[in-house]
């Protein structure tokens, strides 16, 4: 899916891929939604709770977690996943819906994170979505031209949303 889309999530095309009948495919999962499911379930859980798990686990203030769960959230390995969700979410209620939820859970963490560093319920909204936004972002901005370069100007950009 990451890399062909939604539509190569059609139980002809898997079957094929697996080596496996239309039949065998079908018992394993009981149609194209099952299966839906299942790729979405994995897909939340790698990039939540398995993210925040280890984010925990590697511990630090408030501010160096939420950077290393933006690391990990959009990591070479997640996030084409990720983009080819937030595309497939587009033409899918099904998709957007599940995808809300598990931007809704990243924005938990992030407030969870930043109201450790700042008292204002406001304050603590605004960095929140300033700082899933950078991340979302930057995989979407085309521009290359940044004074001090890209890196830099993330940095930069977080240092002045996390302290």
């Amino acid at each position: 899916m990451a890399t062909e889309g939604p539509g190569a999530v059609r139980v002809e095309v898997l079957a094929q891929r697996l080596g496996v009948t239309r039949g065998g495919f079908y018992r394993q999962f009981g149609g194209r939604a099952e299966l839906v499911d299942a790729m979405l379930d994995a897909w939340e859980h790698r990039s939540i709770d398995d993210v925040r798990r280890r984010v925990e686990a590697e511990g630090g203030d408030a501010a160096g977690k939420a950077r290393k769960a933006g690391m990990l959230t959009f990591a070479p390995d997640l996030l084409p996943i990720d983009l080819a969700v937030r595309e497939w979410a587009r033409r899918d209620a099904a998709v957007a819906a599940r995808l809300r939820r598990v931007d809704n859970r990243r924005m938990d963490y992030l407030r969870e994170l930043i109201s450790t560093m700042s008292g204002d319920a406001g304050d603590v909204e605004a960095r929140a979505m300033l700082a899933f936004s950078l991340v979302i972002g930057d995989h979407l901005i085309a521009a290359d031209r940044f004074v001090g370069g890209r890196a830099r100007v993330l940095r930069d950009a977080t240092r002045l949303i996390l302290g």
